[in-house]
C-alpha cells in the first residue's frame, strides 16, 4: 500500500508541474514507468526502450540530464529530483522504545516469580490474627501489636522496588547497546561512496545523494547503490546472485542486456549508466520492503524453553523448604492445624517461597552474556579509533586467538603509493626515470598513447590538496603510477584522453586477476587498429615478437632475448621491491578481416614491446615494528600476493615476514599449485599440511589460492591447536577467502565494496598495524570475560551456600530477597561494566594466543576462585554463628516472622558485601600477578562504580532499615567490616604465592580434555563443611544437593559458553559467535547405569565410552540413597560445524543451564 501512496504523490507532482507549464521543468517520464521499466529483464527491457523511448539517450533526455556531464548539481533541481523520485535511502527497522525494552526486561521467570510472591507477602502483611492464638500458630514477633502491622508489608514493597530497578537498568543496557549497533550500522552507510559526473566533473558523492538522472561510473568491485541503465561498457560482467540466485556473472551491453540492478556487484570491466531508481523503488529497496513485515516470531520459541527449565529449579527448593516447616511444626513439635492460622502460615510459606527465588536469583549468572555484550560493545567503540570498523561483534573476540595472518602486500604492508623509479626503453636500462630527450620521438609518442588510453580513466592524478604536498593519486596506484610517468617525461595525458575520448575506445579487455594484463583496441580513421597492452612482465613478454631498438624501429626479440632480459632487467628490478610492468602493442592492418575480438587469445600475441618499467612501493615504516610483535605474540605472518615471486620476497624481508637464515618456502601460484593436488587435480589436505608450517610468502597468486590456502590451514589438523586465521582482502575476488577465513579484514581506502561486504571488520587506514590492535582488542576481550567469571563464580558459590546453609540450619537465609538483589546487581551489572571495560595493555602481544579448547577458567583463576570462596565463607559462617558472642550483640539467628532487623545479620550482610567489593579489585588480574593495582587508574569506570558502590552500602546500611533487613552499625563495627573486607587483599596475595603447579587436584580445570573433574573437588570440600554442622538434618541435605546442582549448572554454562564459543568460530558462516551464544547444548540421558549427578559431564574430547563405563564415582551424600540413582547427564557438544546455529537472543543464559 504504501507504494501506492508513493507513486500516486508521484502522479499527483507530475500532473501538477505539467499544468504550470514547465515551471518546475516536468520529467517526462514517471516512477511508475521507471519502476515498472527496471521489472522487466535482457530482452523484454530492450524491446521496452526501443518500443517507448528509441534508445538510453531518450530517456536520458526525459530525465534531463546529459550522458556525458551528467547533471548540473544545482541544490534545486536536486531536491525537486528527490521529491518526485524519492531518495537512496531504505529506511531500517524501527529500534525498539524503552519500555518495549522494560516489558522485554521484564519477561525474566525469576522476576516475575519475585513480583508475585512480593505481592503476596503485602497482601498477607495487612491480616492480623486474632488475639491469644499466637501461640499455637508458631513464633510470631508479637512486639508491639500497630507496629508489626505497619512494618509486614516492607518487605513485600522492598522486593517490587528492586525488581523494579533490575528491569530498568537491564532495560538501560539493553537500549544503550542497541544505540551503539545502530550508529555503528550508520557509520558502515556514510563510509560508503560512489563516482558520479555532475557538471562534467568526476566526483565522489555519499551513497545516499545519487539521485534518479545522475550519470554514476561503475568499476570493477563496485556494489551497485541503484538501478541504472547502462550507457557505456567496456567488458562489463555483473554478479546478480543476491537478486536471482543465480551464481552465473552476466554479461552488460547495450545490444543485450542494458539493465543494471542495486544490491548487484560489479565482476569485471567498467561502465556509465544513467539511474533510474533509487531507495525503496529500486530492486533492492523493493525486496526490503517486503521483508520489513518479517523476524517476529523467531524470539518466543526460544522464550519458551527457557522458562520450564528455571520454573523447575526454582519449584523444587520451595517445597523443600516447606516440607521442612511443615514436618517441624506439625509433626515433631505436634501442632494443629487451626483454620485461623492459615494465613500465617501462609505467609511462611511465602517467606521460604522468597528465599528459594532469590538463591536461584544469585545461582543464576545471568551477568555473564551483560559482560560479554558490554565488553565486545566498548570495544568496538574503542577500535574505531584504532582505526578497525568491525562489522560482526564475534569478529572482534575471534581476533585475540589469531594464530596465522596472511595480508596482501600492496596497501597494507606497503604505502600503495606508486611510482615508477627504473625503466627499460630502447634497450637500454635507466636506474631512474630518463629525460625525454633520451627517448626516441616514436617510442615516446607509443609509450603516451599506450598509457594514458590503457589506463581506466578512471585513474589521474589530481593537483595537492595543500600546499607542498603529494599529488593525489586516484583510482588504481598501478596505472596512477605510469600516468606519473608520463608526467614525468613531461608530456600530459589528459590531452591524449580529450582527443580519444572514452566512447571512442573500440574495445577494452579489463585487467582482471586472471589476466594479469589490460588492454584496449583503438580504430583508425584508415580502418586498421591497433592494440595496447600492459601487465606483468613475465605474461606480456612471453606474448611479445618484437622490441622496439635503440633507433626507435621494431626488431626481431627472440626467446633467447626473452631469457637475457629476464635475466639484467627483471630480476634486477624484482630483488629491489619493484613491481615489473611491461608495455606493448601491435597493429593490425587495413586490408585484413576484421580480427575475432572474443577471443582474447587471438588478439593479444604478437606484440611488440615498447618498455618495461619498474615501479617502487615502498613499505609503510611501522609494518616491521608491528610484525615483529605479531611474531613475538605467537601469530604467523604470511604474505599472499599477486606480485613476481622475486619482489614478494625482497618486500617480505624488509618487512620482516622472512628472516634470512631461517627454513622458509616462497612459492608461486602454480608451483604451490602442483604441490597440493594429486595426479588427477584434487587438492589433498595432506599435501597442504606439508606446505603451509614453512609457507612465509605465496606470489603470482590467484584468490582462489589464496581461498585454498586459507581453507587448508583452518582444516588442518597437523598441530594440536585448530588454527585461526585472519585474512586481508582488497579485491572483488578476495570475497571468497574473506568469507573463508576466521577473521576477514577488508580495506576501507582500497577495498572494492564487495570485499567489504564479505569482511568481518573494515581497516579504515588500510594499515597493517591496525591489524595488531584488533589482536591486541580481542584478547583483552576474553581477558575481561575471564575476569568477570573469576569475580562472578566466586560470589555466586559463596552466596548459594550461605544462603542454602542459612536456610536449612535456621529456616531463613542469612542474606533477605532485598539484599540478595542488591548482591546481583553488583555482582552482574556493574562488575561488568567494571571489569569488562579494562583498557588493553601492551603487555597481552607478550604471551601465545590461547588457541580453541582453552577452557574460559584457567587453574590460576580456579586457585583464585576457590581460594577466595573458602576465605569468604570461613568468615560468614564465623560471624553468622558466632558473631553476636564477639561483637557482644543479640543474635540474629531464628527470629520469629516480621522480627525487626538485627544487628548481627546486618553485619553479615555488610561484610559479605565489602569482600565482594574488595575482591573486585582482586579479581582484574586473572595470571596471578602480584599487583592487583596495577593501571587501576587508567579505568575510571573501574573505580567510579567501586566507589559508587562503596558509598551506596553505607547508605543502604545506615539508613536503609526495615526495606532493606538492616540496622544501623556503630563505627568499631563498620571498621571491622571494613577489615574482613580488605582481608580479602591480603588473602590474595597468600593465594598469589601458592604455585599453581603445586595444586595438582587443580590440573584437571587447567588443560581442555577433562576440565569437569576440579569442580568435584571443590563440591566435596563444601559437603564436609556442611556434613559438620547438620547430621541430623535429612531434608537439609536434598536441598543441599540442590545447592550443588545450582554450583555444576554454573560450571555447565561456562561449559556451554565455552562449547558454543568455539562452535561458533569453527564454521565462520554460522557465525554463532558468544554473542548470540547460547546454542543449546543437548542434554542426553544415560539410563544405563546409576551416576550421582555431580559434575561428571564428560566433554565431547573425551573418549567418553571409557569413562562412562568405569564405575560409579562414591557418592558423598551418605545418608541419602534415595537421591543417588541419579541420571547421567552428558553435555553434547555440539563439534559439528553443521549443527552449530546461531543460538537464542543474549538473554537466554539459562537455556545453556
Amino acid at each position: 500500500m504504501g507504494d501506492m501512496a508513493n507513486n500516486s504523490v508521484a502522479y499527483s507532482g507530475v500532473k501538477n508541474s505539467l499544468k504550470e507549464a514547465n515551471h518546475d521543468g516536468d520529467f517526462g517520464i514517471t516512477l511508475a514507468e521507471l519502476r515498472a521499466l527496471m521489472e522487466l529483464r535482457s530482452t523484454d527491457a530492450l524491446r521496452k526502450i526501443q518500443e517507448s523511448y528509441g534508445d538510453v539517450y531518450g530517456i536520458c533526455t526525459k530525465l534531463k540530464t546529459s550522458p556525458n556531464e551528467g547533471l548540473s548539481g544545482n541544490p534545486a533541481d536536486l531536491e525537486r529530483r528527490e521529491a518526485v523520485f524519492g531518495k537512496n535511502f531504505i529506511p531500517p527497522k524501527k529500534p525498539k522504545t524503552f519500555l518495549q525494552l522494560v516489558w522485554e526486561a521484564l519477561q525474566d521467570v525469576t522476576l516475575i516469580i519475585l513480583e508475585i510472591a512480593a505481592i503476596v507477602s503485602l497482601g498477607l502483611s495487612f491480616y492480623q490474627p486474632p488475639e491469644g492464638d499466637n501461640a499455637l500458630c508458631g513464633e510470631v514477633s508479637v512486639g508491639e501489636e500497630e507496629g508489626e502491622g505497619e512494618t509486614g508489608w516492607i518487605e513485600g514493597a522492598a522486593i517490587l522496588l528492586s525488581v523494579v530497578c533490575v528491569v530498568l537498568v537491564t532495560a538501560f543496557n539493553d537500549w544503550s547497546k542497541e544505540k551503539q549497533f545502530r550508529g555503528l550500522q550508520s557509520r558502515i552507510e556514510q563510509e560508503q561512496k560512489f563516482t558520479v559526473i555532475r557538471g562534467g566533473q568526476v566526483i565522489q558523492i555519499p551513497v545516499a545523494d545519487i539521485t534518479v538522472g545522475d550519470i554514476a561510473q561503475v568499476k570493477y568491485g563496485d556494489l551497485l547503490p541503484a538501478d541504472g541503465i547502462l550507457i557505456q561498457g567496456n567488458d562489463l560482467k555483473i554478479d546478480e546472485s543476491s537478486l536471482t540466485g543465480e551464481s552465473d556473472h552476466v554479461k552488460k551491453s547495450l545490444d543485450k542486456d542494458p539493465l543494471l540492478l542495486s544490491g548487484t556487484h560489479v565482476m569485471e570491466g567498467s561502465g556509465r549508466m544513467v539511474v533510474t531508481a533509487v531507495g525503496v523503488n529500486s530492486q533492492t529497496g523493493i525486496i526490503f520492503t517486503l521483508l520489513g513485515a518479517g523476524g517476529e516470531e523467531e524470539e518466543k520459541k526460544d522464550e519458551k524453553k527457557k522458562e520450564k527449565k528455571s520454573l523447575l529449579m526454582s519449584a523444587i527448593t520451595v517445597i523443600i523448604l516447606v516440607l521442612y516447616f511443615v514436618i517441624d511444626t506439625f509433626w515433631v513439635q505436634k501442632r494443629p492445624w487451626l483454620a485461623e492460622c492459615t494465613p500465617i502460615y501462609i505467609q511462611y510459606f511465602v517467606k521460604f517461597f522468597i528465599i528459594g527465588v532469590t538463591v536461584l536469583v544469585v545461582a543464576v549468572p545471568e551477568g555473564l552474556p551483560l559482560a560479554v555484550t558490554i565488553s565486545l560493545a566498548y570495544s568496538v567503540k574503542k577500535m574505531m579509533k584504532d582505526n578497525n570498523l568491525v562489522r560482526h561483534l564475534d569478529a572482534c573476540e575471534t581476533m585475540g586467538n589469531a594464530t596465522a595472518i596472511c595480508s596482501d602486500k600492496t596497501g597494507t604492508l606497503t604505502m600503495n603509493r606508486m611510482t615508477v623509479v627504473q625503466a627499460y626503453i630502447n634497450e637500454k636500462h635507466y636506474k631512474k626515470v630518463p629525460e625525454p630527450e633520451a627517448i626516441p620521438p616514436n617510442i615516446l609518442s607509443y609509450l603516451v598513447t599506450g598509457i594514458s588510453v590503457n589506463c581506466a580513466y578512471t585513474s589521474k592524478i589530481l593537483p595537492p590538496e595543500k600546499e607542498g604536498g603529494l599529488p593525489r593519486h586516484v583510482g588504481n596506484k598501478t596505472e596512477c603510477a605510469l600516468l606519473g610517468l608520463l608526467l614525468d617525461l613531461k608530456r600530459d595525458y589528459q590531452d591524449v584522453r580529450n582527443e580519444i575520448p572514452e566512447e571512442a575506445l573500440y574495445k577494452v579487455y579489463t585487467f582482471n586477476s586472471v589476466r594479469k594484463s589490460m588492454s584496449t583496441v583503438l580504430k583508425n580513421s584508415d580502418g586498421s587498429y591497433r592494440i595496447f597492452s600492459k601487465g606483468a612482465s613475465e605474461i606480456i613478454l612471453k606474448k611479445c615478437f618484437k622490441i622496439l631498438s635503440a633507433n626507435g624501429e621494431a626488431k626481431v626479440f627472440r626467446p633467447r632475448d626473452r631469457d637475457d632480459i629476464v635475466k639484467t632487467v627483471i630480476e634486477p628490478m624484482a630483488s629491489e621491491g619493484l613491481r615489473t610492468i611491461c608495455l606493448a602493442f601491435r597493429d593490425f592492418p587495413a586490408g585484413e578481416p576484421e580480427p575475432e575480438w572474443d577471443n582474447e587469445n587471438d588478439i593479444v600475441t604478437g606484440l611488440t614491446c615498447i618498455a618495461v618499467v619498474g615501479i617502487e612501493d615502498p613499505v609503510r615504516p611501522e609494518v616491521p615494528d608491528a610484525i615483529k610483535k605479531c611474531q613475538r605474540a605467537g601469530i604467523t605472518v604470511r604474505m599472499v600476493t599477486g606480485d613476481n615471486i622475486n619482489t614478494a620476497r625482497a618486500i617480505a624481508t624488509k618487512c620482516g615476514i622472512l628472516h634470512p637464515g631461517e627454513d622458509f618456502l616462497c612459492l608461486e601460484g602454480k608451483d604451490f599449485n602442483r604441490r597440493i593436488r594429486n595426479e588427477k587435480g584434487e587438492i589433498e589436505q595432506e599435501r597442504i599440511d606439508k606446505i603451509w608450517p614453512k609457507l612465509r610468502v605465496l606470489a603470482r597468486s590467484s584468490p582462489t589460492d589464496k581461498h585454498t590456502l586459507v581453507k587448508g590451514i583452518i582444516d588442518s589438523t597437523v598441530s594440536d591447536q585448530r588454527q585461526v586465521v585472519a585474512v586481508t582482502g582488497d579485491g572483488t575476488n578476495d570475497g571468497p577467502a574473506l568469507k573463508k577465513a576466521d577473521v576477514g579484514f577488508a580495506m576501507g581506502i582500497a577495498g572494492t565494496d564487495v570485499a567489504k561486504e564479505a569482511s568481518d571488520i573494515i581497516l579504515t587506514d588500510d594499515n597493517f598495524t591496525s591489524i595488531v590492535k584488533a589482536v591486541m582488542w580481542g584478547r583483552n576481550v576474553y581477558d575481561s570475560i575471564s575476569k568477570f567469571l573469576q569475580f562472578q563464580l566466586t560470589v555466586n558459590v559463596v552466596a548459594v551456600i550461605v544462603a542454602f546453609t542459612g536456610a536449612c540450619i535456621t529456616q531463613d537465609s542469612p542474606l533477605k530477597a532485598v539484599q540478595m538483589l542488591w548482591v546481583n546487581l553488583i555482582m552482574d551489572t556493574l562488575a561488568s561494566l567494571a571489569l569488562a571495560t579494562e583498557p588493553p595493555t601492551e603487555s597481552l602481544l607478550l604471551r601465545k594466543p590461547y588457541g580453541r579448547n582453552k577452557p574460559l577458567i584457567s587453574r590460576t583463576m580456579m586457585k583464585n576462585i576457590l581460594g577466595h570462596a573458602f576465605y569468604q565463607l570461613v568468615v560468614v559462617f564465623t560471624l553468622l554463628f558466632a558473631g553476636e558472642k564477639f561483637f557482644d550483640i543479640d543474635s540474629g539467628r531464628n527470629a520469629p516472622l516480621h522480627a525487626p532487623p538485627s544487628e548481627h545479620y546486618t553485619i553479615v550482610f555488610n561484610t559479605f558485601v565489602l569482600m565482594q567489593l574488595f575482591n573486585e579489585i582482586n579479581a582484574r588480574k586473572i595470571h596471578g600477578e602480584r599487583n592487583v593495582f596495577e593501571g587501576i587508574f587508567n579505568n575510571a569506570i573501574f573505580c567510579t562504580i567501586v566507589l559508587g558502590t562503596f558509598v551506596v552500602q553505607i547508605i543502604i546500611v545506615q539508613f536503609g532499615g526495615k526495606p532493606f533487613s538492616c540496622s544501623e552499625l556503630s563505627i568499631e563495627q563498620w571498621l571491622w567490616s571494613i577489615f574482613l573486607g580488605m582481608g580479602t587483599l591480603l588473602w590474595g596475595q597468600l593465594i598469589s604465592t601458592i604455585p599453581t603447579s603445586r595444586l595438582k587436584f587443580l590440573k584437571e580445570a587447567g588443560h581442555g580434555t577433562q576440565k569437569e573433574e576440579i569442580p568435584e573437588e571443590e563440591l566435596a570440600e563444601d559437603v564436609e563443611e556442611i556434613d559438620h554442622a547438620e547430621r541430623e538434618l535429612r531434608r537439609g541435605q536434598i536441598l543441599w544437593f540442590r545447592g550443588l546442582n545450582r554450583i555444576q549448572t554454573q560450571i555447565r554454562v561456562v561449559n556451554a559458553f565455552r562449547s558454543s564459543l568455539y562452535e561458533g568460530l569453527e564454521k565462520p558462516e554460522s557465525r554463532s559467535s558468544i554473542h548470540n551464544f547460547m546454542t543449546h547444548p543437548e542434554f542426553r540421558i544415560e539410563d544405563s547405569e546409576p551416576h550421582i549427578p555431580l559434575i561428571d559431564d564428560t566433554d565431547a574430547e573425551d573418549d567418553a565410552p571409557t569413562k562412562r563405563n568405569s564405575s560409579p564415582p562414591p557418592s558423598p551424600n551418605k545418608n541419602n540413597n534415595a537421591v543417588d540413582s541419579g541420571i547421567h547427564l552428558t553435555i553434547e557438544m555440539n563439534k559439528s560445524a553443521t549443527s552449530s546455529s546461531p543460538g537464542s537472543p543474549l538473554h537466554s543464559l539459562e537455556t545453556s543451564l
